[in-house]
């Protein structure tokens, strides 16, 4: 037996939907798999917690201890982006002023969740350790240095860090050339 669930166990598991070549350790946790959405070559490593409405795209690695908590708002991840070990994404949270109750053994109408979609576009990354609050978007080939904590949306081919982040010097975009490269090697099949 391998550590990762095998293609049939995947789509035992109940996924709106999972493409090929998908590898999902047994020792993450997938919550409401009906909400999940998996397109081709994505890994998902050991510890991981999947919740809520989650889009993952093609060529992603989620690396261990990740949390991705879509809730109703969602994730989406689209190709070729990162997650090093340890982050943790949240497209909803509770509101912890004081004026409402907080955590999901409340019912709703005594709560006040705020959300809103995150989404890493083609080619982001980001370092481990990192936290990303609800509604921000890193665009492409923007890039999250470790320890960071991601607040507001990042622009693209930027590196950022810190707490709050902050854009601190351009990443090379010769990543896309050797995408190119890729695709060529792959017989010219763009997915």
């Amino acid at each position: 037996m391998t550590s990762f669930y095998t293609p049939c166990e995947l789509k035992q598991l109940g996924f709106k939907s999972v493409g090929n070549n998908v590898f999902i350790s047994r020792n993450a946790c997938i919550y409401g798999a009906g909400g999940i959405s998996i397109g081709d070559n994505v890994r998902i490593d050991d510890f991981c917690i999947l919740s809520g409405r989650i889009t993952l795209q093609n060529r992603i690695h989620i690396a261990a201890a990740c949390l991705l908590f879509g809730g109703k708002s969602g994730i989406l991840m689209k190709d070729f982006s990162g997650l090093s070990s340890r982050c943790a994404i949240y497209a909803d949270s509770d509101d912890y002023s004081g004026n409402a109750l907080t955590n999901p053994m409340i019912p709703d109408k005594y709560r006040s969740i705020q959300g809103g979609l995150v989404t890493l576009e083609k080619h982001a990354l980001v370092g481990s350790n990192c936290t990303i609050l609800p509604g921000v978007t890193v665009k492409e080939g923007a890039s999250v240095g470790s320890m960071s904590l991601v607040t507001k949306s990042l622009d693209e081919w930027g590196i950022y860090v810190g707490i709050p982040c902050k854009r601190i010097k351009d990443r090379s975009r010769k990543i896309l050339k050797i995408e190119d490269e890729f695709w060529v090697e792959m017989n010219g099949d763009k997915e």
